[in-house]
């Protein structure tokens, strides 16, 4: 049994990758007609410098994300903790309330 579904997850394995290889590979005379860019017409502030960090370079913009999501996770969190102390959360104590 192990044998025989083997080869039948492989078989369709196969069966789809290969129509996204064949798509992905394209034509080669025909040149690169996709462009990816951000539509920063209506945006503004916050909205507009990140679209137009993301049109400007791919390399900042990862940089970027890398960098603002754990600085926003760690604000989230803190403030959380804040919020959970005001309502008579105590998470600074180990003692079980369980019996």
């Amino acid at each position: 049994m192990p044998k025989n579904f083997s080869r039948l997850l492989g078989l369709v394995t196969m069966l789809l990758l290969v129509p996204a290889q064949l798509f992905a590979a394209g034509d080669a005379d025909m040149p690169e007609l996709m462009v990816l860019v951000a539509d920063t017409r209506k945006l503004t502030g916050w909205e507009a410098w990140w679209g137009n960090l993301y049109n400007e370079g791919h390399l900042e913009f990862a940089l970027a994300t890398v960098i603002i999501i754990p600085v926003v996770g760690v604000l989230l969190g803190l403030l959380a903790d804040v919020v959970m102390s005001r309502i008579g959360i105590d998470l600074r104590s180990r003692a079980l309330s369980e019996h």
